[in-house]
């Protein structure tokens, strides 16, 4: 498994991915507003966050996508996975967890402090991922 920080080259690689997630968690838009809320984050110099596609022996397999904000609480930057999918055929080879633990890395490396995410509550496989691998549920 690789992690390969996308850039604006990777665009038309992306919103596929990214219209197959929408399509699975539900998400209405079109290829054109993908387009214009991906760029951003493949930008060099982005503030905002990044992107990583997902890449095994087999290909772009996914992404996952890291934004950026501050908290007092947590003492200065933390990030959010805002997007996170692979697609159903590489699922369950251990593969969301490899990818989870590096993207943590990635975050320490970028003085991320504090790291979220969200889940459905439905989402049974995804929510035993995530407690594997650290994170910890919280209601608001």
């Amino acid at each position: 498994m690789n992690l390969s920080l996308a850039t604006l080259d990777d665009i038309d690689a992306l919103v596929p991915l990214v219209r197959v997630y929408h399509e699975f968690d539900g998400v209405e838009s079109t290829d054109s507003a993908r387009r214009e809320t991906i760029e951003p984050l493949l930008r060099e110099d982005s503030a905002l966050g990044r992107i990583w596609l997902i890449e095994t022996s087999s290909g772009t397999v996914g992404y996952i996508a890291l934004c950026f904000g501050y908290s007092i609480e947590f003492g200065g930057r933390d990030a959010f996975i805002d997007e996170f999918f692979i697609v159903e055929p590489a699922r369950g080879q251990d593969l969301g967890r490899r990818v989870l633990e590096a993207i943590k890395t990635e975050a320490e490396n970028a003085g991320v402090r504090a790291l979220h995410l969200e889940v459905a509550l439905t989402n049974t496989a995804a929510k035993k991922l995530y407690s594997g691998t650290g994170f910890v549920s919280e209601r608001c």
